[in-house]
């Protein structure tokens, strides 16, 4: 006798396919399967079982599965119900959302059980302030194990306040409380380092109850991982995005530490954001979300201020540190990265037998070739991006694809001399420090120096032992880091992302500038930091550099009101890209015709246009912008619009579909 059941592929089809099994008396739901799907046989994933047939399916045709590769169930109930969301409403495949949440690797392993019986808390928590222990009142109210499943808006709470005011403490405190009334944690932390502090101060404190999963363990480990995390074995999971899926028994709460941070929105298929993830798992489990920032998104401040999120501010530092003093310098006339006044406060922060942070968001050593007598520029030939020279191997290289080129002698059109790289990269930063500081000690810390397994780590220890005097580095050195021995943060150049065409370049340049102006002076109150940049009067260096947070929020989002951006409209962004040019031109065309159609009258279309990068990786890129006050017409069209437009779609062009996205390039 034959049973039927479910099955949904790792493809971008919301369809849901049937297939047989001889009854083995067992069910295959929620386990992972090798079925026949096309010409090939592929791994599927079992959603659901059948009694009769579908409508029209004759049994004779009915394709069988071939193998069963789990031996427990890896996804139940909870992850099938929000993988049917995802799908629906980032507008992916099922079997898409379900094989990201599910870590890949060989059959589950067993490894013995590490639960005790009581949560033993192995290290004794700080003296919280008055401002903490308010926030952690409010966020654990009435108790957690009152609050009703389902409620249909989670309670939501975000921890505002200055770097180092002691937020992970209120969110160790709030997650110690969850284990002990039988609830379990999510905690999420950047993709950026792993900000293993938190990490490790999570083992510390909870012990064999907590684990890690991040993308650098193998799909094996994660596995293993995940289904510890089914049993009930491990109850607190620290993770980057991805971890918002970790399939926790009984979810009491789910943190988002440095919840601006760009990496919780996935660049691939399925482009969700793990907050919003995040918002929809703690309404239908009844749990509790806290968000924590120095610098919220301009998303959650927008709610802050609705009510929507309940803002808990924490105005002071702990550690007996002011906040630094920050100054704007002006690099019109400079010779060189470092001005003067840089120079001068490094040379005092040395003599002082302290260190320094140069901050730049740039690797590589310069970034543009340029002719000055024909205004040729050296461009990647697969993607519409300048090539930046990195000094060490000798090679300019291109960041989105890889490729590579020795640099000319000469310019390559007129043969000039008078052609060469300009602006600077933390490669050429790192040249001039040692020549003007040959007496101190100096590390990099980029994804060119870090490349090597454990060498970011252990850059840090030695600097957090005293073991360098100047650490300079991109983003990787500007968030979550406790340094005690900083006294002076250089920000080298403020403007790199200002220049991008992005409505966000503003709400990125400011939030960077405050978080990595937060590295300094956290022990003493003598913490100094120097912003050099070519455009002192921006707004979001001025208001960074003031340490106006509120006045920054005050101006951005009035500015967003007034073209029409997000918070105030909701945006899905498509691209087509493909080989050859006149494919993604006619693609686009054909959506765009197609949507201005479908679209309520309160929704505009941008575009088509080319993306900001128009060609990455030898790809053409077009892109769509539609715009509307609520997200449910522009949603309704995009669906209505790709189901007319894969009926006569053509072979060779890529559509990609990103709902709120956070870049436009």
């Amino acid at each position: 006798m034959l049973v039927y059941f479910e099955l949904v592929f790792d493809v971008p089809l919301q369809q849901r396919f049937t297939y047989a099994q001889d009854d083995k008396g067992e069910t295959v739901v929620g386990k992972r399967v090798m079925a026949p799907f096309g010409r090939r046989e592929v791994l599927g994933y079992v959603i659901g079982e059948r009694e009769t047939l579908p409508e029209g399916i004759p049994e004779s045709g009915l394709k069988k599965i071939r193998r069963v590769v789990d031996k427990e169930p890896i996804f139940g109930p909870d992850e099938i119900e929000l993988a049917l969301w995802m799908a629906s409403y980032y507008l992916c495949g099922t079997g898409e959302a379900l094989a990201t949440m599910i870590p890949s690797g060989r059959r589950e392993t067993s490894p013995e059980s590490l639960l005790d019986e009581e949560v033993q808390i192995a290290e004794k928590p700080l003296d919280l302030s008055q401002e903490q222990q308010f926030a952690l009142d409010a966020i654990l109210g009435a108790g957690p194990h009152q609050e009703p499943q389902g409620t249909a808006k989670p309670a939501m709470f975000y921890l505002y306040g200055i770097t180092g005011s002691g937020k992970t403490e209120v969110f160790l405190r709030s997650a110690e409380a969850m284990l002990a009334v039988g609830k379990s944690v999510i905690y999420l932390v950047p993709e950026i380092a792993l900000t293993h502090q938190v990490e490790e101060a999570v083992q510390r404190r909870f012990g064999a109850v907590a684990t890690t999963v991040h993308s650098a363990m193998t799909g094996s480990a994660r596995l293993a991982e995940w289904g510890r995390i089914r049993r009930g074995e491990v109850r607190i999971v620290v993770g980057p995005r991805s971890a918002v899926f970790a399939p926790v028994q009984n979810l009491g709460l789910i943190i988002i530490d440095e919840e601006h941070d760009g990496s919780y929105k996935s660049g691939n298929t399925p482009r969700y954001h793990a907050r919003q993830v995040a918002f929809k798992r703690c309404a239908a489990q009844g749990a509790r979300l806290v968000m924590g920032s120095a610098t919220p998104s301009a998303e959650a401040w927008k709610l802050m201020e609705d009510g929507t999120i309940k803002r808990l501010h924490l105005s002071r530092r702990l550690s007996g540190g002011a906040p630094p003093n920050i100054r704007i310098v002006d690099l019109a006339g400079t010779e060189g990265c470092l001005s003067s006044e840089l120079k001068e406060e490094i040379r005092e922060t040395a003599r002082l037998g302290r260190q320094t942070i140069l901050f730049l968001n740039r690797r590589g050593f310069s970034y543009f070739y340029h002719c000055r007598q024909c205004g040729y520029e050296l461009t990647c030939k697969h993607c519409s991006v300048s090539l930046t020279y990195h000094k060490q191997l000798g090679k300019a290289v291109c960041h989105y694809c890889g490729f590579s080129a020795v640099p000319p002698q000469a310019c390559p059109q007129c043969g000039s001399l008078e052609a060469g790289f300009a602006g600077f990269g933390t490669e050429m930063i790192e040249e001039e420090v040692q020549r003007t500081f040959p007496d101190l000690r100096i590390r990099r810390a980029d994804a060119d120096s870090t490349a090597k397994k454990g060498s970011l780590r252990e850059t840090l220890d030695v600097f957090r032992a005293g073991g360098i005097d100047i650490l300079l580095g991109t983003q990787m050195v500007a968030k979550g880091l406790n340094f005690p021995g900083v006294r002076l943060v250089g920000v080298v150049l403020a403007d790199t992302a200002l220049h991008l065409p992005d409505f966000r370049a503003a709400e990125r340049t400011f939030s960077l500038i405050v978080q990595v102006a937060g590295r300094a002076g956290r022990y003493f109150p003598d913490g100094r930091v120097l912003v050099q940049t070519y455009r002192p009067q921006d707004p979001a260096i001025t208001y960074a550099c003031k340490a106006d947070i509120e006045g920054f929020y005050h101006y951005e989002l009035a500015q967003r009101k007034d073209l029409g951006f997000p918070p105030y409209t909701r945006l899905i962004r498509i691209t087509a890209r493909s080989k050859q040019a006149e494919l993604a031109d006619r693609a686009i065309m054909r959506l765009a015709g197609l949507l201005r159609r479908l679209l309520p009258a309160d929704c505009d279309v941008l575009g088509p246009a080319d993306c900001p990068i128009s060609i990455i990786a030898g790809n053409y890129r077009r892109q769509l912008i539609l715009r509307g006050k609520a997200m449910a017409g522009i949603h309704q069209a995009v669906k209505r619009a790709m189901t007319a437009y894969d009926e006569k779609k053509s072979s060779g062009v890529y559509i990609e579909i990103d709902v709120d996205p956070v870049q436009l390039l």
